[in-house]
């Protein structure tokens, strides 16, 4: 005779079995509505069953010789390993949680809530007595009927609050302090050139870093616009409604490590932090080759640039430009006269309080000071010669494909070259 759970399991499969050719489309709206509600509340009776045994299977991981139940489940099932793995951490956890199992088992709380609740209890200091948790699990267990599993994760965090507010405070105290240690511990930061003309940077800080680092990116990208269809157009990509908050972040990004002043960053090798690009003469002038950066890891793909990249950046008090004749002689180096003051930005600002460039609305905070004429064709970094472009309009600047007429008004319109 079956256990009776496998009785049950079987009984279910028939009864699916029983409408597994009904189509839906003919059911009224209000059955529709209803019935994706009961199955989710069945899913979730089902899941807390499959858990129940899941978390009383160590005997058949341990028959197919399998390092845990998690593992033979993914071959078992075909499922991900992962997914295995953490359905079986759950598994155990309901074990020692009552209230929270009667919830799954009754369909009020969804196998996503009961993770993140079980995660929320065991994040809970070690001095919080077992009855403050037993009053934190039920009422997590009630406001699962309310709060999906990401409102549940933040309530979570905070349930101390609610059920012992007279230990919270102390308690949230050292959590805090024990996880800010543990993020300096824990912080890296890598930068790998991929050999497409990009790098990937990944790494871990603390959360009051990435907080500073998340303001300075939203400053830069809240005035930010889709580019414009042309432009998309011709860099292989879909004009959208906007431009995705990934993309326009990195732009961010490198727009902000462009405005550090390098002034105030550290002594390097006996002078204030400057990074040098190396160009030659003709390719400067021509906007066409390649140049050089003063990389910290010569040989790297990413310490090499455009020359009409290089002419770009040269605009800016961040970059030295080293420019070489026919034999490799330094026919000059860049020097602070040569960059527009901060002082020059300022009343550039009062004459343009807003980018140049044709209809854009960017405000000059957000923009750079350009040379009308270029400086490696004899402009000058005066008043008259200065003009405020945003980032997007600074590129098309030194874009080749793109020409630039100065309208009536004193603004400047691009168009691609024919």
């Amino acid at each position: 005779m079956d256990h009776p759970i496998r009785g049950a399991a079987r009984e279910l499969g028939a009864v699916l079995e029983s409408v597994a050719g009904v189509d839906p489309v003919f059911m009224a709206t209000a059955d529709k509505a209803a019935a994706l509600v009961e199955l989710a509340a069945i899913e979730s009776r089902v899941a807390e069953l499959r858990l129940r045994v899941t978390a009383e299977a160590g005997d058949v991981a341990e028959a197919a010789g399998a390092r845990d139940v998690g593992a033979w489940a993914a071959v078992a099932t075909r499922r991900r390993r992962s997914d295995c793995a953490a359905e079986l951490r759950v598994a155990v956890a309901l074990t020692q949680r009552p209230v929270l199992a009667a919830g799954l088992r009754a369909g009020e709380v969804n196998v996503d809530q009961a993770g993140l609740i079980a995660a929320a209890l065991a994040e809970l200091p070690d001095e919080v007595e077992a009855s403050v948790v037993e009053q934190a699990e039920s009422r997590l267990v009630e406001l699962a009927a309310q709060f999906d599993p990401v409102e549940l994760r933040r309530l979570g965090r905070r349930i101390l609050d609610v059920v012992a507010p007279e230990v919270a405070e102390a308690a949230e105290a050292r959590r805090l302090a024990e996880l800010e240690a543990s993020a300096r511990r824990r912080m890296r930061l890598g930068l790998r050139a991929l050999g497409d003309g990009t790098t990937r940077i990944s790494g871990r800080i603390p959360d009051a870093s990435a907080a500073r680092l998340a303001a300075y990116l939203h400053a830069f990208t809240n005035p930010r616009r889709e580019e414009a269809p042309e432009a998309a157009a011709a860099q292989g990509e879909a004009a959208e409604g906007r431009v995705a908050y990934g993309r326009r972040a990195a732009q961010a990004f490198c727009q902000l490590l462009e405005v550090l002043d390098p002034g105030r960053l550290p002594i390097h090798g006996g002078d204030a932090t400057t990074l040098v690009v190396t160009v030659s003469l003709e390719a400067l002038r021509a906007g066409l080759g390649t140049a050089t950066l003063g990389s910290a890891a010569p040989g790297d793909s990413h310490d090499r640039i455009s020359a009409q990249e290089a002419r770009r950046l040269a605009c800016t008090a961040q970059i030295v430009p080293a420019v070489l004749g026919r034999r490799g002689e330094v026919l000059d180096l860049g020097r602070g006269s040569r960059l527009f003051s901060r002082a020059q930005r300022r009343a550039l600002a009062v004459v343009h309080p807003r980018c140049r460039a044709e209809g854009c609305s960017i405000p000059a905070a957000w923009c750079e000071a350009h040379h009308r004429t270029p400086w490696s064709a004899g402009g000058r970094t005066d008043l008259a010669d200065g003009v405020l472009l945003c980032s997007h309009h600074h590129h098309r600047a030194h874009d080749q494909r793109y020409a630039c007429d100065r309208l009536a008004n004193g603004d400047l319109r691009f168009h691609r070259r024919t």
